[in-house]
């Protein structure tokens, strides 16, 4: 290409590139004097400026706002960040007016109630029904079985019924027995009956009254061995008796068993048949522990059977066992229930479902037997007053003697309830929300209570409420949560009357303040501490890395610490809570060294060893002695809490080991002095 035109395009080039960056220029230089209309424009424009007060209250707003973990809510920082026990991120938290409540108080807004779906309900005085649901099978009614036996030593000639299952009545003949012995009976009746005849009209009295004597006696014999009057007064007329002896049914029923074969030998009182009668049935049900406050002899029970749905059977209590079975937990409950169809068979499965109405005081109403007259035995025989029992003679009893209201129960008999959904229940106590009446905002108080057993939907309630109170039925667990998230204490745990220390219990063993205070010159030297302190470090160390080993050899220097340290404490009235202090090592060390290497079992009995040593080391006049340093996880056996000890401050949980070896913090250093620091 030519150089000219080379030289030519580039000088177009760089016109171009001067025009597009003059004009960049102009466009800022625009830009810059709009900006300055534009300012000047709205500076002319009147404008609404806060008032003070509001800029105040809004200062205060913003100030009233901290960050809380929504795990750990006890951690409150003015900025954000993450939580040192669990690294999650810190929420803003605004608590406006809810400190200046109490510690257990809630107040929200109409409208925020509403989004919290806050339902609540009175705490009422009502008689309740508590519906207790059991299973069990049919039996036999003992009372109605009926054993037939050899009545003479023999030979079964006949047996008329040769198999069970087979309905018989009363009466029917049922076996034939050939007996050598009623040759001798016979002879005996026929020499009786001879002499008799033999007297005279002028024959003594006492001739006559031993012969007839002798011929009774002959008779009777011949009855108890199973002839009927019939066949005695036939064989003393003609002379002869049969050689056979034939035995009827003594009641009716069904064969369930027969033990005898034709042509065997038998001698008296051989079983030969087992009959039942099974028009009346027993019920044996399992009613667990929790059950029992609800039932009653001679209560009524609806009995289901699964060969007949919809099909309803009716009985009564008649026996409640007086023991527990360790291995079910549960209590048999026999019930008699009229079966004449026979519908209901032996080793059937069925259910019971007793509906018992609560009373006070755990009693139970039965408008069929208030104020009646009852049989200890036969729950059927019910009368209006005292008496006899009709089938077995026994006095009868008073309902209320059986644990029934009785007939003139007023008001005051109504227990005091509360929905089930009302109690948040930890296991060691329940709580509720009270709604505050009269507030100027939906207002609820937590508070502790006292409840009786469970009766369907309701608790009954023995201390910490009153009637006409209303509590929260729907949402209490998120009023819990939201005091939580304001830094105030959780209903669900603890009360926060305890120091920090004991805030929260462990699964371990909880050792019982002295009954009075350690003489401080009494107190063991911090020498004597040592060798227990240095094996509770190992074992700590040995549960923080997992390490079953070294745990199980920790556990083994322990124990032999716990013995050196209460044989040091000399002997003295003086002296006498250091030795109980001393005692309550010896379970948790004696529970440890019996988990050896499980570190699951062990960690139990570590809690437990670490609260009895941090009661000592808060006793003792530590002088000059290394401190100790308290942490505390709250995590630990499912959020209860646990403590250990540690020389340092790092922390290192025992409790979970590398899972979550950080969770905790220090909570307290036992120092110089036997001061303790809390840390906040």
């Amino acid at each position: 290409m030519h150089p000219s035109a080379t030289e030519g395009r580039g000088n177009r080039r760089a016109e171009v590139w001067a025009r597009r960056r003059t004009g960049g220029i102009a466009l800022v230089l625009v830009g810059v004097v709009a900006g300055y209309a534009l300012r000047g424009c709205l500076m002319t424009i009147p404008t609404t400026v806060p008032p003070p007060e509001a800029m105040h209250e809004h200062t205060e707003k913003a100030e009233a706002q901290f960050w809380t973990c929504s795990m750990h809510p006890q951690i409150q920082q003015s900025q954000a960040g993450q939580c040192p026990i669990c690294g999650m991120d810190l929420v803003p938290v605004d608590i406006g007016d809810a400190q200046e409540a109490g510690p257990r108080v809630f107040t929200t807004t109409e409208e925020a109630k509403a989004l919290m779906d806050i339902e609540t309900a009175p705490v009422a005085r009502k008689f309740v029904t508590a519906v207790v649901r059991m299973v069990g099978k049919v039996n036999y009614d003992e009372t109605r079985l009926a054993e037939i036996t050899a009545w003479v030593p023999g030979r079964l000639d006949r047996l008329f019924v040769d198999y069970t299952g087979i309905a018989v009545r009363k009466g029917d003949h049922m076996v034939e027995i050939y007996s050598p012995e009623l040759l001798t009976a016979q002879e005996e009746l026929r020499q009786a009956l001879a002499a008799v005849n033999r007297l005279r009209p002028e024959s003594p009295g006492v001739l006559r009254d031993t012969a007839e004597a002798t011929l009774d006696a002959a008779r009777r014999r011949l009855r108890l061995w199973g002839l009927t009057h019939a066949q005695i007064s036939q064989a003393e007329k003609t002379g002869d008796l049969p050689d056979r002896i034939t035995i009827y049914a003594p009641v009716g029923g069904t064969v369930i068993q027969r033990a005898g074969q034709e042509g065997m030998y038998v001698e008296r009182g051989t079983r030969i048949y087992t009959i039942a009668d099974l028009s009346r049935v027993w019920i044996e049900l399992d009613a667990y522990e929790s059950d029992l406050p609800w039932l009653r002899y001679g209560q009524h029970v609806e009995i289901t059977a699964g060969a007949y749905p919809g099909e309803v059977f009716e009985g009564q209590i008649s026996f409640i066992e007086p023991f527990l079975d360790d291995v079910t937990r549960t209590v048999k409950v026999r019930a008699n229930v009229e079966n004449p169809t026979g519908k209901l068979k032996p080793a059937m499965f069925v259910r019971g479902t007793v509906r018992a109405q609560v009373a006070s005081g755990g009693r139970v109403m039965e408008p069929a037997l208030a104020g009646k007259w009852i049989s200890p035995m036969h729950p059927e025989i019910v009368k209006d007053g005292p008496g006899t029992c009709d089938v077995c003679g026994m006095p009868l009893v008073r309902a209320e003697e059986l644990g029934y209201v009785s007939a003139e129960a007023g008001p005051s008999e109504k227990p005091l309830v509360i929905p089930v959904t009302a109690a948040l229940v930890t296991g060691t106590r329940a709580v509720v929300y009270v709604e505050v009446m009269h507030a100027e905002s939906p207002t609820f108080e937590g508070r502790e209570v006292v409840l009786g057993p469970r009766a369907g939907d309701y608790y009954i309630v023995r201390g910490g409420l009153s009637e006409d109170e209303r509590v929260v039925i729907n949402g209490n667990f998120k009023i819990d949560s939201a005091l939580q998230i304001l830094a105030k204490p959780s209903m669900m745990g603890p009360g926060s009357g305890l120091s920090p220390a004991h805030e929260h219990e462990s699964p371990g063993m909880k050792m019982e303040a002295p009954a009075m205070a350690p003489a401080a010159d009494s107190a063991p030297p911090p020498a004597a501490f040592e060798p227990l302190l240095d094996s509770y470090y190992r074992l700590q160390e040995a549960l923080a890395k997992d390490d079953g080993t070294a745990a199980a050899s920790a556990v083994g220097g322990l124990k032999e610490a716990a013995k050196a340290f209460a044989a040091g404490i000399p002997e003295g009235d003086a002296n006498e809570v250091w030795r109980a202090l001393a005692e309550a090592l010896e379970k948790p060390v004696s529970d440890a060294a019996a988990a050896s290497s499980d570190l699951r079992n062990l960690r139990p009995p570590f809690s437990a060893l670490t609260e009895a040593i941090v009661d000592a080391l808060r006793a003792a006049e530590m002088g000059e002695a290394s401190p100790v340093n308290v942490l505390r996880c709250p995590m630990a056996f499912d959020n209860r809490g646990a403590l250990w000890l540690q020389a340092d401050g790092e922390v290192r949980n025992p409790y979970f080991g590398a899972a979550m070896l950080r969770c905790g913090e220090v909570i307290e250093t036992l120092g110089s002095g036997g001061k303790a620091e809390a840390h906040e």
